[in-house]
Formats: structure tokens, C-alpha cells, sequence
């Protein structure tokens, strides 16, 4: 579960494995992002099982992705009607 690739788009933060596979999940799973820019976003360092944002000191593991646990405080964005 090695990532070698990550990105966020506007909405999700991508990583790609080491064995080919593409995972994502919702920013807004991660609200230690939302104060980042896109820069700021996709300024990410690897790490050997997860990624890193050093401008708020914070990552997620990829096993944390695939499980579907999302960081404390955590909402669901409000869907407009």
C-alpha cells in the first residue's frame, strides 16, 4: 500500500499505489485541509504508507483511506436542494 503518486482535486484527495492502483476520498473527510489553497494542497510528501502536508503538519495513512476513516471533526458538506 505504498503510495508513489498524490493530488487533491477541489473536491477529493487522490493517491496512486505502488502496485497501480488510484484511490480517493472527499477533502472534506480531512478538515485539517480546508484552510489550505490548491498550492498548498497538492504540496504533499510521500511517506512509506501514507502522505504528508507539511504547511499544517497533518497526513493521512493509505490504509486509513481504504478503511473509510475520516479525521475527528469531520462533516459532510450541506447539499444544496
Amino acid at each position: 500500500m505504498r503510495p508513489v503518486k498524490a493530488w487533491c482535486t477541489k473536491d477529493e484527495v487522490h493517491v496512486t499505489l505502488a502496485d497501480g492502483r488510484t484511490i480517493s476520498a472527499p477533502l472534506w473527510w480531512y478538515p485539517f485541509l480546508s484552510g489550505l489553497d490548491e498550492q498548498g494542497l497538492n504540496e504533499i510528501e510521500l511517506m512509506y504508507e501514507g502522505i504528508w502536508w507539511t504547511k499544517v503538519d497533518e497526513g493521512i495513512s493509505v490504509k486509513s483511506m481504504f478503511l473509510g476513516v475520516k479525521a475527528p471533526g469531520a462533516k459532510a458538506p450541506d447539499k444544496a436542494a
